[in-house]
This record gives C-alpha cells, sequence and structure tokens, in this order.
C-alpha cells in the first residue's frame, strides 16, 4: 500500500465559522489549529499547507479557567536589558481580545514559513459579525 502525499496545488480548502462564546481559550485554540494544519483530513501531510480558513467570532467572551485572568500573564520583551513587559491576560482580553486568540494559535502552529502561511488563513472577530459571507462558510461545532 502507498502512502498518499498532498501537493500544494491539489488542496480543497473549506471555510469555517467558530463561535467562541463561553468557550475556554485554549480548548478552541488547539481545535482552530489543528484545522488550521489540516489535521483533521485524511490527506494530512506535515510539509504541505493543507488546512482550511477558520473565522472565530465572539472572541471577547471566551472564558480562561481558574485564576488564569489575574495570574497568566503575557510576556513581551523589547530586547534591552530590563525591557521586559508583563501584562496581565484579563486586561488583554478586555483590550483586545483577537489578539489574545490570535496568540494562543499561533502558538499552537510551526514556528517556520508554513507556520506563518496558516495562520494567515485565521480570522478572528469580535462580536457575531464578519465579512466573509461570500466564501458561504458552514458552522463548526467544536467537540468539547
Amino acid at each position: 500500500m502507498k502512502s498518499y502525499i498532498a501537493k500544494a496545488q491539489d488542496v480543497q480548502r473549506n471555510w469555517y465559522v467558530i463561535d467562541a462564546a463561553g468557550k475556554p481559550l485554549g480548548r478552541v485554540a488547539s481545535q482552530v489549529a489543528s484545522i488550521l494544519r489540516g489535521k483533521n483530513k485524511p490527506t494530512f501531510t506535515p510539509n504541505v499547507d493543507c488546512g482550511d480558513f477558520v473565522i472565530v467570532i465572539n472572541a471577547e467572551k471566551v472564558v480562561l479557567t481558574g485564576k488564569k485572568l489575574d495570574q497568566k500573564m503575557l510576556r513581551k520583551h523589547s530586547l534591552y536589558a530590563g525591557g521586559l513587559k508583563e501584562t496581565p491576560y484579563r486586561e488583554v482580553l478586555e483590550k483586545k481580545p483577537e489578539f489574545a486568540f490570535e496568540e494562543a494559535v499561533r502558538r499552537m502552529l510551526p514556528s517556520g514559513v508554513l507556520g506563518r502561511k496558516m495562520l494567515k488563513k485565521l480570522n478572528v472577530y469580535r462580536g457575531e459579525e464578519h465579512n466573509h459571507a461570500a466564501q458561504k462558510p458552514e458552522v463548526l461545532e467544536l467537540k468539547y
């Protein structure tokens, strides 16, 4: 039996809408990362971008369990001595919930050129409205 290896030009891409309201950030992000990679398809090939497009709505209503809202920090460094900036996730989710979700998904994807290509297929929106109705996305219910 021969293994199937997908070619970049043969990949069929679908559009999915995921509602993140009331769901834990990490659980939604891990499933979105899996769809962006194409691991939900039988034709998954690690060195080819065979994932689908994902639209995430209601990003501001995502939930962090336990004390993570106050204890978990988003860290960035300016590359200067003493340049570490820490922001609690409570502030990040209030100001930029789209960024918090994209950052969670980005850290679950490969860190090279292929990962950056996959991340471009992610669209995160505050609220119910999105401007991708022309692509006829199908609503996807998550496993958990």
